[in-house]
């Protein structure tokens, strides 16, 4: 065909100029219509055709992805809509080693051979600035480490395991305790998870366990949310804050159509949803340091709904629940002794010395700083190891038992250790508190008046290890997670020895650890919309556990 458009041109243009001969000509028109012809030439074809013009007379090229062929999903002689790969253009993705399985890089070697080379002084131009400053990180590297493998590619979302439609409907069909009862005993029998795409083994203390356990909370759990209690103290979430957790669980549960059911006789969960921060606002006398009268209006609340409806006293309120984040959640349960007792309670203050926390019943809430709640995810993110120049970095106000003997030890006492208290606007000016926290290897998360701290989840968002200072401090998601892979805890006596503490963990575990932050890293955000393993269900998800936890199996079992 195009050996034929240049006659065809020709003869145009002799006809064209034939017409012309003797007659009055307007230039300007025939420049203004040769212009738009020869735009509408150029763009036209972009626009219209995906491909050039010649392959929609043969065979469009084929693009295959690297990633297919390590996966062993396309083969290098199978033809695609007519045409052999061989012919085709291939694109390489970047490798890809799955953190939960080997790689045979064999593979690779065929689709190599299709990358234009790169000559020894264009990669030296274009990388020397790079190589000064992952020198340290490379030396590391240099030696095969499995545990630094490559973290796997974004996830997708999550996929959900299939599931029967008629064994939907009998799970459905089981009376609450019934299907309670089903779920532990499958769990108890948890298949072996050996490679998840969206579950990171290192994290957890058995993924078989929370994988099978997570999923028959998806196929089975009903939450029903008690309407009774007026705003703002019930059922209007306050999601600004480092108190937000609470309020961003009542948002999105009461949003939830998956979980919440409207008849409460086919509840596994009765949720209590008010908000502790929004109790405090509205009952606390201020410097009256009487927390009594918050939880006297807590215990009338629960004596309303026990005369009102026949669920909590069914039980002693063991299967209902509340989300409490504010410092004094723990306080106001005190009044009513089956609420302090026998409810679940997802809390951020989680003190074992306290006698109110109880591991095993109770879940430790994440305590998360919010400051947009259009924007949750705002600044989430680090910098590579190499570019952590600062071994450990706090600052904070002076309260606590912790706090003052932090700062006694180690402000200004050492360039590696920055310890402040309130940033300084001297400091500051120079880098902000989040850069000093995605700067740092360590961030030390104190406690203050209570054992919990917004820190610890601020430091994996800024994928900065985490070292804990807080006795008797249960920490969140406890149940599934093992924090031992992500973060470092210290005892309170040890405060005087944290450098030689930190100094003493080896540069590869220190990268393991580093690792792992970011891959827990999923586990406690707030998303705008709840996402499969997120914040709002890994908190679901423990208070299900601990409602499993209750359940007696059959002695024939």
């Amino acid at each position: 065909m195009r050996k034929f458009l240049p006659r065809i041109a020709l003869v145009l243009m002799g006809e064209l100029f034939r017409r012309c001969i003797g007659k009055r000509i307007d230039w300007r028109k025939i420049f203004f219509l040769g212009a738009i012809m020869t735009l509408a030439g150029v763009l036209l074809p972009n626009i219209i055709f995906p491909y050039a013009l010649d392959t929609w007379f043969f065979s469009p090229p084929v693009t295959i992805s690297a990633y297919a062929i390590l996966n062993g999903t396309t083969h290098l002689s199978e033809t695609v809509n007519g045409a052999t790969v061989e012919q085709s253009h291939l694109v390489l993705a970047a490798p890809v080693a799955s953190v939960n399985a080997s790689t045979n890089l064999t593979q690779l070697e065929s689709v190599e051979e299709e990358i234009p080379a790169v000559t020894q002084e264009e990669k030296l131009q274009s990388n020397i600035s790079e190589k000064i400053n992952i020198l340290e990180e490379e030396k590391i590297l240099a030696s095969p480490l499995p545990f630094l493998a490559s973290p796997p590619p974004p996830p997708s979302p999550p996929r959900k395991r299939y599931v029967s439609s008629s064994l939907q409907r009998d799970l459905w069909s089981l009376p609450p305790h019934e299907a309670l009862v089903y779920a532990k005993k499958e769990i108890a029998h948890a298949p072996p998870v050996t490679d998840d795409p969206d579950l990171y083994a290192p994290l957890f203390r058995n993924i078989s366990v929370f994988k099978r356990s997570y999923e028959l909370m998806e196929q089975i759990l009903k939450v029903y949310i008690y309407p009774d209690g007026r705003r703002p103290i019930f059922h209007q979430p306050h999601l600004r804050g480092i108190y937000a957790s609470e309020g961003w669980f009542m948002k999105h549960m009461e949003g939830n159509r998956q979980f919440v059911t409207r008849d409460p006789e086919k509840a596994h969960l009765f949720y209590l949803s008010y908000s502790a921060r929004q109790l405090q606002k509205e009952l606390y006398v201020p410097d009256s340091h009487n927390t009594r009268p918050l939880s006297i209006f807590l215990r009338d609340h629960v004596n309303w709904i026990a005369a009102k409806y026949p669920f909590w006293n069914r039980t002693h309120g063991s299967d209902h629940f509340l989300v409490a984040c504010h410092d004094w959640g723990p306080y106001t349960v005190n009044e009513h002794k089956e609420l302090s007792k026998n409810t679940i309670k997802a809390l951020c203050n989680a003190d074992l010395s306290e006698g109110i926390f109880t591991a095993g019943r109770d879940v430790s809430l994440a305590e998360t700083t919010i400051r947009n709640p259009r924007r949750p995810l705002r600044y989430v993110g680090g910098k590579r190891v190499s570019q952590r120049s600062i071994l450990a970095f706090f600052a904070g106000n002076m309260h606590g038992r912790v706090r003052p003997t932090l700062l006694k030890f180690w402000q200004d006492k050492d360039e590696d250790m920055r310890i402040y208290g309130p940033l300084p606007n001297r400091v500051s000016r120079k880098m902000s508190y989040v850069e000093h926290m995605k700067s740092s290897k360590y961030c030390i998360c104190p406690m203050g008046y209570e054992v919990n701290s917004p820190r610890i989840v601020e430091a994996i968002y800024y994928e900065c290890v985490p070292v804990i200072i807080a006795d008797n401090f249960v920490p969140p998601l406890n149940e599934v997670l093992d924090w031992s892979a992500f973060s470092v805890v210290v005892a309170e006596k040890d405060i005087p020895k944290l450098k030689e503490i930190l100094l003493a963990i080896p540069m590869r575990k220190y990268m393991r650890m580093q690792t792992n932050v970011k891959m827990v890293q999923k586990h406690f955000l707030w998303n705008p919309r709840p996402l499969r393993y997120d914040l709002f269900h890994m908190i679901l998800h423990s208070i299900w556990f601990s409602r499993l936890n209750q359940i007696s199996l059959p002695s024939a079992y």
